[in-house]
């Protein structure tokens, strides 16, 4: 594969997999870094392939696929995707989509020390624990993924600041090389979970041509 031979050149250990159930054994056996997952595979499709991924794993996963349609795209991010390629692809823009994501690996919590700057945000009913990266809405835990988690926990760090979805790629991604479809996804599911819950309210606000601003 093309894309293999690219990234051995960059010094990578590539693992590749002829179809999804194969995939699946390999992520298993061996302690896998990032994913790039061809929607169009034998025995078992990516999106399936993903959502069992998803089950166990929050490994960064870039999807390939032939299908240009927006619902593909997102299919793909409700299921877990980081980020979403259609082909025909530049193979140097891929390479440099898997070089930044690996450049920006997922940080241990930080030690728990008081005054660290890691207290719990609490905004009303809502409680982020920054230690335990966790999120509460009145008391009872709402199941986030790490990266919607790591949006959140980002904007309610910076309330009533406004982030374009460029800027919120950077900060919480750590690139700017993914498809801003991915922060208006994440935001939808953070929403859906955490202001779906009573009492409602909305805590993230969308500033059409802008971007999006954390209200308390």
């Amino acid at each position: 594969m093309a894309l293999a031979r690219s990234l051995e050149r960059f010094g990578y250990r590539v693992l590749e997999a002829a179809d999804g159930e194969a995939a699946l054994r390999l992520f298993q056996t061996t302690e896998i870094d990032l994913v790039v997952l061809d929607v169009a595979m034998p025995r078992m499709d990516g999106f399936a392939v993903l959502s069992r991924l998803r089950q166990t794993s929050e490994v960064p996963v870039i999807m390939l696929t032939g299908r240009a349609e927006e619902v593909d795209r997102v299919v793909g991010l409700e299921l877990g995707a980081d980020d979403y390629v259609v082909k025909p692809y530049s193979l140097r823009e891929l390479v440099a989509r898997v070089r930044a994501r690996l450049r920006r690996r997922p940080a241990e919590p930080p030690p728990q020390r008081s005054g660290d700057g890691n207290d719990p945000l609490v905004y009303g009913d809502v409680s982020i624990d920054l230690r335990a990266r966790e999120v509460a809405v009145a008391g009872e835990r709402i199941d986030l993924t790490a990266r919607e988690y790591e949006l959140l926990a980002f904007l309610a760090r910076h309330p009533r600041r406004v982030f374009s979805r460029e800027e919120l790629l950077e900060q919480v991604w750590g690139t700017r090389f993914q498809d801003p479809a991915t922060v208006t996804e994440h935001v939808r599911r953070v929403r859906t979970k955490v202001e779906g819950r009573p009492p409602q309210r909305r805590l993230v606000t969308t500033l059409r041509g802008m971007g999006y601003r954390f209200d308390p």
